[in-house]
């Protein structure tokens, strides 16, 4: 990892580590987003060893800071929710590309990021699909059981639909090897007959 490539991790990471929410992880509490952000680009390393830099760069800031826009700010309901991603999207690169221009990225290193931030290109931009099974697969490893527990059963069936075809060949290969729980197995099993 080169000098500027962990400057941009710590100073996303700083700002994550902001996060009023916390998760327990190996018995230590830990802000939300800052974990979020490691497994995701610890996941989008184990889909692509030789990552490119901004596909990394966009790993570590995907959901940067998300905490300060709550999904509360739009109408519940499908047309609220994707006004919300949509703004979040926006947000995530607004807040990235301000970081990125302090650690000193050239601007079209910076745009690609935010591209990548806000899903542009995703059925041609192989970093975005990259982005994209890493963002299911870190759902599906970290997030899958609870939501499992606070959903009815055929919306939970149209969630793993929809999450698995976001995903690429690539992803749908690292979903099946993970060590899914017995409900998890069985959701993933009866969704995808």
């Amino acid at each position: 990892m080169n000098q500027r490539l962990r400057q941009a991790f710590t100073s996303f990471d700083q700002a994550n580590a902001k996060d009023p929410n916390k998760i327990i992880v190996s018995g230590a509490e830990r802000p939300k987003e800052q974990v979020f952000a490691e497994r995701l680009t610890d996941v989008v390393q184990e889909l692509n060893p030789n990552a490119s830099e901004p596909l990394l760069l966009a790993s570590r800031c995907q959901h940067i800071c998300r905490w300060e826009i709550p999904r509360n700010t739009q109408p519940m309901g499908r047309a609220g929710y994707l006004k919300w991603r949509t703004g979040l999207k926006k947000f995530h690169a607004e807040v990235s590309g301000k970081i990125l221009q302090e650690v000193g990225y050239p601007e079209d290193i910076i745009q690609k990021v935010q591209a990548l931030n806000e899903k542009k290109n995703l059925q041609k931009d192989p970093d975005c699909q990259t982005l994209e099974d890493a963002l299911c697969i870190v759902f599906l490893r970290y997030q899958f059981d609870d939501l499992i527990e606070n959903t009815e059963h055929d919306k939970m069936i149209s969630i793993v639909r929809k999450t698995w075809a976001k995903m690429s060949p690539s992803g749908h290969n690292l979903a099946l090897n993970i060590n899914f729980s017995p409900a998890g197995q069985k959701m993933i099993a009866e969704a995808l007959q």
